[in-house]
């Protein structure tokens, strides 16, 4: 399942409440942590929601269009995803991987394969 989610202090949290009515989608929790958070579960939704803000997003654009890419790869596949399938998908992680900050909290092609049940 996927999730994307909007993080916001919770003494600043209004935004995250106006972004969901807004959307009409997801749903707010509050963290222990004093941060509270906008979830929006599941490959159609997310991809809906990226659709739209797409014309408005000024940072992220080539990411929000790359994951658009694998949403809907994964929305036709289905559960169907053989050894390919999931290469395919690896490689558009680690395209929008390289496109962020760089961390060496990135996950490498090894890492992914093994998560994705790949390695020999």
């Amino acid at each position: 399942m996927a999730t994307i989610c909007f993080y916001q202090d919770s003494h600043h949290d209004k935004p995250l409440y106006w972004i969901r009515k807004q959307l009409d989608i997801g749903y707010i929790s509050k963290r222990n942590d004093n941060i509270t958070e906008l979830r929006i579960n599941g490959f159609e939704q997310i991809g809906q929601i990226l659709e739209e803000l797409l014309p408005f997003l000024r940072f992220k654009k080539r990411q929000a269009r790359k994951m658009i890419k694998c949403l809907n790869f994964l929305l036709v596949k289905g559960k169907n995803l053989g050894k390919q399938d999931c290469e395919k998908i690896i490689d558009y992680l680690q395209s929008v991987q390289n496109l962020n900050y760089r961390s060496h909290h990135k996950r490498t092609r090894k890492d992914l394969l093994k998560i994705f049940g790949l390695t020999p």
